[in-house]
């Protein structure tokens, strides 16, 4: 159930984020889901063999690399979701950096008062 949350939540925010980001089109909510699911799907197989792959380049630039990558997953996203497009590397910089940014303090505030239930 908690994996459903956050597919949802995290199509709410890129469809959210597609508004604000002229860079940044997804066509429809369905578009969005299948967005977060893809997302979801690349980050837990393709993104750590590829921070693997990187690991010298990215301890050389004391992790700032693995924004680079992050843009790479969105780009690599775009490639399999018909209805995002993203116009650019820069753009899925800025897409992937806000996306991870809303989504942390997003996550951290439900994990906050789910440890204040059990209390």
């Amino acid at each position: 159930m908690n994996f459903i949350m956050r597919i949802i939540v995290t199509s709410i925010i890129a469809f959210g984020l597609s508004y604000i980001l002229t860079g940044v089109h997804i066509d429809s909510f369905w578009a969005a889901i299948i967005f977060a699911i893809v997302l979801a799907i690349l980050n837990a197989i393709v993104k750590p063999i590829i921070i693997l792959l990187t690991l010298p380049l990215t301890l050389f630039t004391f992790g700032l690399f693995l924004f680079v990558i992050n843009a790479a997953i969105i780009l690599l996203t775009a490639e399999f979701v018909k209805g995002f497009r993203v116009d650019g590397f820069w753009w899925a910089l800025l897409f992937s950096l806000l996306l991870s940014i809303i989504t942390s303090v997003l996550y951290k505030k439900e994990e906050r008062s789910d440890s204040e239930r059990s209390h």
